[in-house]
């Protein structure tokens, strides 16, 4: 991902708009950002690095962000079955 791509990806968003970084996959976790710097690959190329905030405040990632990165899938709950009656006379 470039910067342009994020830049594309962010323009449809109000300004205002809390951003946070979705981290890890296996354990899915929104992390708030602090800041960019920029730098240079171990080949000399440009690279721009997005930090974690220094308060470092950690949020748990909504499940639907997951799913819509792909890191799980749709969790639907498991069909309920009819219970039997429970009683002196078993509900009769």
């Amino acid at each position: 991902m470039t910067v342009g791509d994020i830049i594309d990806a962010l323009s449809a968003f109000d300004r205002d708009t809390t951003a946070r970084l979705a981290i890890n996959p296996f354990f899915p976790m929104a992390h708030s950002l602090g800041g960019v710097e920029k730098s240079v690959d171990e080949n000399g190329r440009p690279v721009v690095y997005i930090a974690e905030s220094p308060d470092a405040e950690q949020h748990p990632l909504p499940p639907a962000v997951a799913v819509a990165l792909t890191w799980q899938g749709p969790v639907e709950a498991p069909p309920r079955r009819r219970r039997g009656a429970t009683g002196p006379n078993n509900g009769r």
